[in-house]
C-alpha cells in the first residue's frame, strides 16, 4: 500500500450506523436510564412543583405512543406522545400532547430529536390527529428551538397546566 492510499484511509471518516426508531416499551432498563437523565436535567432546572413530567405508568398507558431511537442496538433517545380528548383550552378538539423528549448527550447534534419529532408528528396523523400540542421549559433553549423549526408556535396553556411563567406552550397543525 503506498503512503497515498494509507494516509487516505486514515482520513476517512468513520461509517455512522443508521438510526433506528420503533415503538417500544418505556419500562426496559436502558430507556429507563435515559428517562432518569431526563428527570435530573429538568430537576436542575426547575423547582419540582415546576416539572410536568409524565411517570413511567403513564408511558405505558394504551392513549400513549412511545418512540425509541437507537443507533448501533444503543438506546440513545426516546419521546411520546399521548393522545388527549378534546378541551375548552382547545376548543374541543382532540390532540396529541409531545412528551418526555430526550436524547443522550453524545448524540445531540446529530438529528436524533428531529427524527424522533418526525416519527411522532408521522404517528399522530396515522391516528387522525390533526394538532399537536406540547409544553416545555423556557431554559430548554435547544429544545425550543427544535420545535420553532418544525413549525411549532406559542399558545396559550392547555391541559390544565399552570401558567407559572416558566412554561412555553407550543402548537403545530399537521396537514395529512
Amino acid at each position: 500500500m503506498t503512503t497515498m492510499q494509507t494516509t487516505a484511509m486514515a482520513a476517512a471518516p468513520p461509517r455512522r450506523e443508521s438510526l433506528v426508531i420503533q415503538a417500544e416499551r418505556a419500562d426496559q432498563p436502558a430507556v429507563r436510564a435515559l428517562l432518569a437523565a431526563l428527570d435530573d436535567y429538568l430537576g436542575c432546572l426547575y423547582a419540582p412543583q415546576d416539572n410536568h413530567i409524565l411517570a413511567l405508568d403513564d408511558l405505558l398507558a394504551p392513549s400513549v405512543r412511545f418512540l425509541v431511537a437507537r443507533r448501533g442496538g444503543r438506546v440513545v433517545g426516546c419521546a411520546a406522545v399521548r393522545l388527549m380528548p378534546g378541551e375548552a383550552a382547545t376548543a374541543g378538539e382532540a390532540y396529541g400532547e409531545i412528551k418526555r423528549m430526550m436524547v443522550d448527550p453524545a448524540a445531540r447534534g446529530q438529528g436524533v430529536g428531529s427524527a424522533l419529532l418526525a416519527r411522532l408528528e408521522d404517528a399522530l396523523r396515522a391516528e387522525g390527529q390533526r394538532f399537536a400540542l406540547l409544553e416545555t421549559g423556557g431554559e430548554q433553549t435547544e429544545a425550543v428551538r427544535m420545535y420553532q423549526r418544525f413549525g411549532y408556535r406559542s399558545r396559550a396553556a392547555f391541559a390544565g397546566y399552570p401558567d407559572n411563567g416558566l412554561s412555553l406552550f407550543l402548537e403545530k397543525r399537521l396537514v395529512p
